[in-house]
């Protein structure tokens, strides 16, 4: 029958994120609230699929915050966090302050005693490691101010929960008192044990101290000592599996040993993570763990979900929507204070302060906690662990209220439209696009005395290029009296050299209806772009594709890699170049009818293998071998070395 439970209970979590995240994502509301509302559904408050053992689950799942940890750490060298040390100790430090003061104000404002209600500031002033960051990797904001001042306050928070832990003890104002069953903070009761009364408590202070800086010194020296090693001898195996065991090894061995002296595990597991983040294995250690940890954090959000108290909040709705825009207004203003402080830009500030205002994970485990050591009544508690949850949930509704409200409107704007340049040239060529390729073909025709007039649309770059002493003018090739003043109904040609397809086809569609004598020659990245282009009216020979003189260009210097001369490498070229210029006018004409453009390419690609393959079998020396000099020589060398 346990077999049965573990599978049934498996079975309805991977069917819940299965059947929600899906359509979470499609209504652009992100995976993470697809999993907390998976779990409102399936909770013992909903259809009633899980009960009292998702608190058994919650806690496995925590396990996916520790490994999110150590894939973190692995991405910051000690470097990198050296230089974080600003944000982590300022920012940090100062919004866990900072909410602490101000909610425990308030708690003692409404009656509480200045122990109950530090304690519950304290606990108050944490966020949701897993829930902020999986939430901003997912849109891919980390590598932005606000992702990575969030990321430094939750590192400060997750070190903070330690001295919290030794701390309420010392705030105990009654005794113990337990709470009715199936309350929040009953319902944590187990978490709490498990944080209460580590071995390490039974020793003398200074030995407290001695074990814990030895725990973390033992980290570190195994970290660059023994573990790179251990992970040498394991690759030599060649064995994928045994590389993941060792790595699930090393985290749950570093978990243990900081939960056995006290400390929070997830702080374990990143001390070890920037420990090994300069290592050869670092790679492999992510990927092997990154699976492990994106399933535990996905049954870690669907078991937050389910643990939402909804009775409790049916008994008591007014109090616990307001403790939560309470909770959320309070960090809020904190955290958007801070982000003046620091400096930080207003939409950048607004992304920060929505991200951190909600409660923590580690929440449960500090009311419990309290609970247990009769610091906070369990009458105050268990409202307050519902506040948590429901904030936790509505984390992803305020990032997806920034994304689609807020950055439009408010914070960094777009500089007003520069004006076009004035244009005193006229130029037998006019350029549209100074890129990558505008460039190339800019600076050719220049060394051939050749000056074309250069346009180009991104006032950044047409900055940076004046202070490389390139002249360009600033404007937009695809308006009319922009070109008309720069030349172009005396003009011969016009190069249309622009990254944007779209931008392109604007420019050629212009300059066909105002300028039909000039020759076009534009740049296309892909075959449905040469298409487009001829539809406009562009003869094919005009239209070049970027990447297709580069690739097969390499494509010749890989063949005089493998042995062939240098002549038959460049014909090949040439004639797959003429064969596949064929085929894509033979395939124009079927572009509308999709079925049958597959089925020609398809046999178009067949057909070229086979004809240059044939060509190579049919080749003889031919008698301009003599311009190969490079292939003679090496063979010349050959036999000059064998003796011949």
């Amino acid at each position: 029958m346990h077999g049965e439970g573990f599978f049934f209970q498996a079975f309805v979590y991977l069917s819940a994120a299965v059947v929600a995240v899906p359509i979470a994502k499609r209504l652009g509301l992100g995976s993470v609230l697809g999993y907390l509302l998976a779990g409102m559904v399936i909770g013992p408050f909903g259809m009633g699929l899980i009960g009292a053992e998702g608190q058994d689950v919650m806690h496995f799942a925590e396990f996916g915050v520790v490994m999110m940890l150590f894939v973190i750490g692995l991405e910051l060298e000690p470097s990198m966090l050296w230089r974080m040390r600003g944000p982590i100790l300022g920012t940090g430090g100062l919004q866990v302050v900072l909410t602490a003061v101000v909610a425990g104000g308030i708690g003692v404002a409404t009656g509480l005693p200045w122990q109950t209600a530090l304690a519950i500031g304290l606990t108050l002033a944490l966020s949701s490691t897993a829930m902020v960051l999986q939430s901003l990797a997912e849109r891919d904001l980390m590598s932005t101010d606000a992702g990575q001042r969030s990321f430094a306050v939750l590192l400060f928070q997750d070190i903070a929960v330690i001295p919290m832990l030794a701390f309420f003890p010392l705030l105990a104002v009654g005794t113990v008192a337990a709470g009715p069953a199936g309350d929040g903070a009953g319902a944590h009761a187990e978490s709490a044990a498990a944080h209460g009364q580590p071995w390490i408590e039974t020793l003398p202070g200074w030995a407290q101290t001695l074990v814990v800086l030895g725990a973390v010194a033992g980290v570190i020296v195994a970290g660059r000592v023994l573990v790179r090693p251990v992970f040498r001898i394991i690759a030599k195996t060649e064995l994928r599996e045994l590389f993941t065991a060792a790595a699930l090894l090393l985290v749950i061995g570093i978990a243990l040993l900081m939960t056995s002296v006290g400390l929070s595990a997830a702080l374990g597991t990143f001390l070890a993570g920037v420990v090994l983040a300069d290592s050869e294995y670092r790679h492999e250690l992510e990927s092997d763990i990154d699976p492990f940890k994106g399933l535990l954090l996905a049954v870690f959000f669907i078991a937050v979900g389910a643990s939402v108290d909804f009775e409790l909040i049916g008994d008591k709705p007014a109090l616990i929507a307001g403790l939560v825009v309470g909770l959320v207004a309070l960090k809020f203003v904190v955290l958007a204070v801070l982000a003046r402080v620091f400096t930080m830009g207003t939409d950048q500030g607004l992304l920060f302060s929505l991200a951190l205002a909600q409660g923590g994970e580690f929440a449960f485990v500090l009311f419990s906690y309290a609970s247990q050591h009769a610091i906070i009544p369990v009458d105050v508690a268990s409202p307050l662990v519902a506040v948590v949850a429901v904030s936790m949930a509505a984390t992803p509704l305020l990032l997806v209220l920034w994304e689609r409200v807020l950055r439009p409107r408010i914070g960094t704007r777009e500089a007003p439209e520069r004006e076009s340049d004035v244009v005193h040239e006229d130029n037998a060529v006019i350029l549209a696009g100074f890129g990558r390729v505008g460039s190339i073909v800019g600076r050719f025709l220049r060394s051939q005395g050749v000056q074309p007039t250069v346009l180009e649309s991104d006032s950044d770059h047409v900055d940076l290029l004046r202070r490389l002493g390139l002249k360009v003018y600033y404007g937009d090739a695809a308006r009319h009296d922009l070109c008309a003043v720069a030349g172009a109904a005396k003009a011969k040609l016009l190069i249309v050299a622009v990254d944007d397809h779209e931008k392109a086809m604007a420019i050629v569609r212009m300059a066909r209806k105002h300028f039909p004598h000039l020759r076009i020659l534009a740049r296309a990245g892909q075959r449905t772009d040469v298409y487009d282009l001829a539809e406009a009216g562009m003869p094919m020979d005009d239209v070049y594709r970027e990447t297709l003189d580069t690739s097969l260009r390499m494509g010749v210097d890989a063949l005089r890699h493998m042995g062939f001369r240098g002549h038959q490498a460049t014909r090949a070229a040439r004639a797959f170049r003429a064969h596949d210029e064929a085929a894509l006018r033979q395939l124009h004409d079927l572009r509308g009818d999709h079925k049958a453009y597959i089925t020609a390419a398809r046999e178009l690609i067949v057909a070229l293998e086979s004809t240059m393959q044939s060509d190579l079998a049919g080749t003889t020396v031919p008698k301009d071998m003599g311009w190969d000099s490079e292939s003679l020589r090496a063979e010349y060398r050959t036999k000059v070395v064998a003796g011949e």
